[in-house]
């Protein structure tokens, strides 16, 4: 976590939108006109994916990809004017919303305007080409990182955003741009707009390594959490996919989480989604709706800020095109009032003063937020009350053993109430969170992570 970063960053939540998808007419003024719902779910950020001009040259589908910028400094046209994006801006914030824009300071489009104006900014191949290091992204082309030019120009284009109203930086692949230049924009700016929020869109693990191992300089998680208050969850979502569709047990999951907790700084805040622009809609990626809500509700639950994408409270299930125009599939808002429960459980003491803790996996994952002590879970503070999930991701039909002490709860997520008896209650359809005030024995849930562990600590002491 950078050093300035708010514990609160893990409260968070975000409402990703693709601009040109989210409305009929794919323009700002869509987004404006939807914010007031927007932020009646709960939501504290509204993230945009990239607003500047799209390159022609080498352009994929007729839109192209928003990722591939011809101009850092202004506003595609497609989607509204100057004034549109004030508005757009101004209308957030009386709602309560910061507003987030994606950057893309890894690579251009070929027809970037710096490609006239600074040809000294790109790698080159020898016959003098600008290329780019990751060949199925064929529309780019990359940066020559590190140059103090380079950064002045590119922190002198988030400045300007930053004066027009923005409040923070999505910023793609952040890895692989050095984290020495993410501090110092984080630094400058901060003398423009104090708590700036920072997101790095940090890559999978093999694509780490594959660069490493071409000799590409690209920064671990743990390195580019000294310029970031939130990285994506990559580092584990190839397993956690795996284990949704069956293919891995739900434990290894839960063991990345732990090891998440063990390796990387003891503030740090890991972004939790189930779906974005980049994969599958979670209702056509579980394998029921009910395991859709489950995994959904469960993400909400981990630690960590909570995002959705926008489409998810109509339950889309279509995985919009990034090269085509493609909107959401707006039929309704069925989902509104599940997301809103899940967006007021991250305000919730429990997750903004507690621990947070792994007591079961199979048939039923199951966590609590609480305080621990010794053998015993205990409400976070005296008088307060605890969070205790039990999340039906596997599908499963069976009665939950639980260890509340038998009575009546009240489930957080659907407002109803749910009894506990002889230690057990009836299998919820999806997920539930109860709340908790009395103290009751909680052992570690024993991972195989967990296990290693011990046994390692067991040796060296002989």
């Amino acid at each position: 976590m950078a050093a300035d970063t708010s514990p609160d960053v893990r409260s968070l939540v975000i409402y990703q939108v693709f601009p040109r998808n989210h409305g009929a007419t794919g323009r700002l003024p869509d987004i404006t006109a939807d914010i007031d719902r927007i932020a009646a779910l709960g939501v504290d950020v509204l993230y945009l994916l990239p607003i500047h001009p799209v390159g022609v040259l080498g352009r994929k589908g007729t839109a192209g990809s928003p990722y591939a910028i011809r101009d850092y400094r202004s506003l595609n046209p497609d989607l509204g004017s100057d004034d549109d994006f004030d508005e757009l801006v101004a209308a957030a914030h009386a709602a309560g919303l910061r507003v987030m824009l994606d950057v893309v300071f890894n690579h251009t489009s070929p027809d970037s305007v710096l490609v006239a104006e600074h040809p000294e900014f790109f790698h080159r191949d020898p016959s003098g080409t600008p290329y780019t290091t990751v060949p199925q992204w064929t529309d780019i082309i990359d940066l020559a990182h590190p140059s103090p030019q380079l950064s002045r120009y590119l922190i002198d284009s988030l400045a300007l955003w930053v004066r027009r109203g923005v409040d923070g930086f999505r910023c793609d692949v952040a890895s692989l741009v050095p984290v020495e230049f993410w501090v110092q924009a984080r630094t400058e700016l901060a003398e423009i707009k104090q708590g700036l929020l920072w997101l790095a869109e940090t890559p999978h693990p093999s694509m780490v390594e594959g660069r490493r191992a071409a000799g590409i300089p690209t920064d671990s998680d743990g390195e580019v959490f000294a310029a970031f208050d939130i990285e994506y969850m990559y580092d584990v979502w190839s397993i956690w996919q795996m284990v949704v569709l069956g293919q891995e047990p739900v434990g290894r999951y839960l063991e990345l989480l732990r090891w998440q907790d063990a390796t990387l700084p003891a503030r740090h805040a890991k972004l939790r989604y189930v779906e974005n622009h980049d994969n599958y809609r979670i209702q056509r990626f579980a394998p029921t709706r009910a395991q859709a809500l489950a995994w959904t509700a469960m993400m909400a639950c981990s630690r960590g800020p909570l995002m959705f994408y926008a489409g998810q409270e109509s339950a889309a299930r279509k995985w919009p095109s990034l090269f085509e125009p493609d909107p959401v599939e707006w039929v309704d808002y069925e989902l509104a009032p599940f997301l809103t429960s899940l967006a007021s459980l991250k305000k919730h003491a429990a997750m903004r003063e507690g621990q947070w803790w792994v007591l079961d996996d199979e048939p039923y994952v199951q966590l609590a937020w609480g305080i621990h002590d010794g053998d015993r879970l205990a409400p976070v503070l005296h008088g307060g009350q605890g969070l205790y999930g039990i999340f039906n991701v596997a599908g499963s039909a069976e009665p939950v053993p639980v260890l509340l002490p038998d009575g009546d709860y009240l489930d957080l997520i659907g407002g109803s109430p749910v009894r506990v008896v002889d230690g057990t209650l009836p299998a919820p359809e999806s997920a539930v969170v109860l709340s908790f005030g009395v103290q009751f024995d909680a052992p570690l849930w024993k991972s195989t992570l967990l296990d290693v562990f011990l046994h390692v600590e067991a040796l060296g002491d002989e």
